[in-house]
């Protein structure tokens, strides 16, 4: 059901009955560790490329949500997926081996909830029983792409992000024990006119505000509805940077804890990440993982995840175009235990 100008309610509660996530072992040496499923101990995965690396741990994370629902590839009616890769290969390919039918999306890291979002409202619906969202990353596959390769060893500066090397994946079911999702508010494109490729947070807050005000706004709530607000990736300075503006528009944060999952995955003490995380691996395998393990454990009833995505492309920086962002946010709620 519409709420207001761009929010979902889904009175049907989709459950989301069985999750997974896959990292690599930079993220297996952060402080959230114990919350991811597997942790390899090699960032190419026996794979010949970065890329295929990439598509890999999007599979395990699929294979592994499926099977923790108690469920087999061939129950699921729906794939909806998407990465950074050009034209989304990664998930693509993915859904190539796991040949589920297959929507294609593109958020940037915002795909972690744009593609939860679409599949809990293909099966509040009633079009599907059960539907597969994830996401993934690659910190040397996107690097390679956007920026320069790792092995190019330039300088990065103190506003750079680190992309994570990991896939998250959860089953979106009509039924059964676990969280539910009970809204999504779908966010609009902004663009503050920032084209430096190295500064995503300050390109993406506006997104995550916006988003934030539009979700309260149309729900006709206050921040202090959920436990916990988590934005995607703004890491430091983005995060600073939406404090600010989330003060200057009179939105009462202090009911609430707000905290960002670019910010939560690494140990800034002794892993070298600049201003923090991001990727499509990032606000994945922090909410499938860590934040969906604190709900079962019972110590989170209500969490908001507004995960934000910079919209540019290798072409549209080459053009000097500027950074158009977004930010796609989801209410998760306490329901039975999660697998």
């Amino acid at each position: 059901m519409l709420k207001g100008h761009q929010s979902w309610v889904f009175e049907n509660k989709p459950v989301l009955l069985g999750k997974a996530t896959v990292v690599g072992p930079f993220e297996g040496r952060g402080p959230l560790a114990k919350d991811f499923d597997i942790v390899h101990g090699d960032s190419m995965l026996e794979e010949e490329s970065w890329e295929k690396a990439e598509k890999v741990l999007m599979e395990e994370a699929a294979k592994l949500a499926i099977e923790n629902a108690g469920l087999t590839k061939e129950q699921v009616q729906f794939y909806v997926g998407g990465d950074l890769m050009n034209q989304i290969i990664s998930s693509s390919f993915a859904a190539r081996t796991l040949s589920i039918p297959y929507l294609g999306v593109f958020g940037a890291c915002s795909t972690s909830m744009e593609s939860l979002a679409i599949a809990s409202m293909i099966v509040n619906s009633g079009y599907a029983q059960y539907a597969l969202a994830g996401t993934c990353s690659h910190n040397a596959s996107v690097e390679k792409q956007f920026r320069y390769p790792t092995e190019y060893g330039s300088q990065k500066p103190p506003t750079a992000q680190y992309t994570v090397t990991g896939a998250g994946a959860a089953i979106v079911s009509t039924t059964g024990d676990g969280p539910v999702v009970t809204s999504a508010t779908i966010g609009r494109v902004i663009d503050m006119g920032i084209t430096d490729p190295f500064n995503m947070g300050a390109a993406m807050a506006p997104a995550a505000v916006d988003t934030m005000e539009a979700h309260f706004r149309d729900l006709n709530i206050e921040p202090g509805y959920y436990d916990l607000i988590v934005t995607g990736d703004l890491s430091k300075v983005g995060y600073e940077i939406a404090c600010k503006l989330l003060e200057k528009h009179n939105i009462p944060m202090h009911q609430t804890e707000y905290k960002d999952c670019g910010m939560m995955i690494y140990d800034y003490d002794t892993q070298m990440v600049q201003s923090g995380a991001s990727g499509c691996g990032c606000s994945v395998v922090v909410t499938y993982g860590h934040l969906l393990n604190r709900m079962r454990r019972g110590e989170l009833k209500r969490i908001l995840v507004v995960a934000t995505g910079a919209l540019l492309s290798p072409l549209s920086f080459q053009q000097g175009e500027s950074i158009p962002c977004i930010a796609h946010a989801v209410s998760i709620e306490a329901g039975g235990s999660i697998s």
